[in-house]
């Protein structure tokens, strides 16, 4: 049977000037391989990329190559070409050869989902626009290994998903750098961890990353703790992020849980927050009560043609935490705009309480001067104090909160990277937020430290908190409420975050997609079906099943502890790859087993609560 492996690096240092990056770097990449590469910022994951490459030589070691193997990647920084349109730079680099037709369907074909017009040109465009162009264009070359640097910033979540689709059938090879951990856990099959210097393995997507480092960690901290005192610094350096991330995530989801647990057995509260506003149903003065922080009254909203808004009505609460979802062009920025008074209704009312201090995250960074310094960005009324939550606090160490080098303080905004001027923002956005706070994307460019502050803070914020995002993971940390914004004026409302929105979304849609050619049925008068009286019981049957579950749940999470026991060993894919494979495939069909099972339980779980 011939070989998989299509690269290889072995024994690979790489340094700059007195700073070492790599050394003794060793991994290999197989045909098919879907990999996600994950590391602190300055790990060297670009430098890692750019090994994968060819573009930076090791200064020791080895890098091998299968001959004919094509390396392709989406690039990062483009300098459009006048009057070229989409389609000629998506086409640039294919040789269309006898096929000309062929390759044009395949530019049409991804071009489409990425929600670009062929024929715009390409200086013309935003840029998040540009940046789906060099996603379209990485896409299309079908190189044997594919680099995604950042591939779902500014893309709307159907485009994510569709791209995830995309990924996973791709037959090449593909290694992801990524801050949306969604994607990463949907994508990845195989973890590269770069960590002080070396690479740490995993035969596992990244959905187990958490656990699988802390597990890494914790013992090295053994191992460390028998050997010099001066070591138990460098492994609590090494551990307090992932470790102190994993605590942090399973405080937050059970709070998030609670709230939402909360919200569902206050169904009256959710209709009121969404409900259609007949006239005399409320007070329509300018006044709102003390528990009202923001509220739309039948707004109406076009532009030209176009519905934006129709009779919309919302109430929100203070301490409502809601989650805003919507392809663009669906309202979004428009609702943003309403409720910040950059905008005003055709139709309608929309009213804030009385002296509100309302704070606005602004993806595009309106915010920010180039030309200023970055501690004048934070202190613009002089020094090198400010005001954080009530207290006094100097610039340099509020900086560290948002892993600023203190020494950059006197940087000019302008020479930041996309990166630190949105961590430079939050910053600012964040010392004081008020009782309302507005985040449009907020995660663009963020790295996962950054990520997991920004969510640590968030957990604690105790006003009304409005987020726009396409980071699932985020809006799962972060809300208890989603508004989806479906288009042609139609809002829907969902308890929950974003996994909840997407059950409901699909439970809500499925009749349509089990009938979706079914002819027009002509219109007869309704039949009324006496409703048969409720069980007593569970049926002999399904009671057997609900006993039997506990039995069957807690074997596959025995076996799935054994099988993760097993692919912990990091050679066992060079020792036995038939055993990898075998135990790969076991765990992933396992889990999904546990899943369906315990589903399953909590259904025949409520129908016996409901009988009782």
């Amino acid at each position: 049977m011939a070989s998989d492996l299509i690269l290889s690096i072995q024994n690979a240092s790489v340094a700059y000037g007195e700073k070492s990056i790599f050394d003794n770097l060793t991994f290999h990449i197989e045909r098919g391989d879907k990999i996600c590469l994950v590391g602190k910022n300055g790990s060297g994951k670009s430098t890692l990329m750019r090994m994968i490459t060819g573009d930076k030589d090791p200064d020791t070691g080895t890098r091998w190559l299968l001959q004919g193997t094509t390396i392709g990647f989406m690039q990062q920084d483009i300098v459009p070409k006048k009057n070229q349109t989409v389609r000629d730079f998506v086409f640039e680099q294919i040789d269309a050869g006898e096929y000309p037709e062929m390759h044009a369907y395949k530019v049409d074909k991804v071009i489409a989902p990425l929600e670009l017009n062929p024929e715009d040109k390409m200086d013309k465009l935003s840029g998040g626009q540009l940046r789906r162009a060099a996603l379209a264009r990485a896409l299309v070359e079908e190189p044997d290994i594919l680099l995604l640097d950042e591939p779902t910033n500014h893309l709307d979540l159907d485009v994510i998903e569709w791209l995830e689709g995309y990924v996973n059938a791709y037959p090449g090879a593909v290694i992801t750098v990524s801050h949306d951990k969604a994607f990463l856990a949907n994508v990845s099959r195989r973890i590269f961890w770069l960590d002080r210097g070396r690479i740490k393995i995993a035969p596992k997507g990244f959905a187990y990353f958490d656990e699988w480092s802390e597990m890494i960690l914790e013992q090295e901290e053994k191992e460390l703790a028998s050997r010099k005192k001066q070591l138990e610094v460098e492994i609590e350096w090494a551990s307090r992020g992932v470790k102190a991330r994993r605590k942090r995530n399973q405080g937050r989801l059970e709070k998030m849980k609670t709230e939402r647990e909360s919200l569902k057995k206050d169904a009256g509260a959710f209709k009121r927050m969404m409900a259609k506003i007949v006239v005399g149903d409320m007070d329509t003065g300018d006044e709102l009560g003390p528990k009202l922080i923001a509220e739309f009254f039948k707004v109406d909203k076009s532009f030209a043609e176009k519905k934006i808004l129709d009779k919309f009505s919302l109430r929100m609460g203070r301490g409502d935490r809601i989650g805003i979802l919507g392809k663009n062009g669906s309202g979004k920025t428009t609702f943003l705009r309403l409720l910040l008074g950059e905008e005003k209704p055709d139709m309608g009312k929309v009213k804030l309480a009385r002296d509100i201090k309302l704070s606005y995250f602004d993806q595009k960074r309106r915010d920010l001067d180039p030309d200023h310094t970055v501690q004048y960005a934070l202190c613009q009324s002089g020094g090198d104090h400010l005001e954080v939550m009530g207290k006094s606090r100097h610039v340099a160490g509020y900086l560290r909160d948002f892993l600023f080098d203190p020494a950059m303080m006197h940087q000019r905004v302008g020479t930041l990277s996309g990166g630190q001027k949105n961590r430079l923002l939050l910053a600012k956005v964040l010392a004081n937020p008020g009782q309302m706070l507005i985040l449009d994307e907020p995660t663009n460019d963020l790295d996962m430290d950054t990520l997991d502050r920004l969510e640590e803070m968030l957990s604690h914020y105790t006003g009304t908190l409005i987020v726009v995002s396409h980071d699932r993971d985020f809006l799962d940390q972060t809300v208890s409420r989603i508004l989806a914004f479906e288009g042609n004026g139609v809002v829907e409302g969902y308890i929950g975050g974003y996994s909840d929105y997407l059950a409901a979304r699909k439970e809500r849609l499925a009749p349509q997609i089990k009938k979706p050619q079914e002819p027009d049925k002509p219109k007869v008068a309704p039949v009324i079906i006496p409703v048969a009286a409720a069980p007593k019981k569970l049926t002999y049957k399904l009671q057997y099943e609900y006993e039997q579950l506990p039995l069957r749940i807690k074997a596959l999470q025995q076996e799935i502890a054994d099988l993760e026991r097993v692919l912990d060993d990091a050679a066992l894919f060079e020792r036995d790859r038939a055993q990898f494979q075998a135990a790969s495939q076991r765990l992933a069909a396992a889990t999904m087993e546990l899943d369906t099972a315990e589903t399953r339980w909590l259904e025949l779980d409520e129908m016996r609560a409901g009988i009782a």
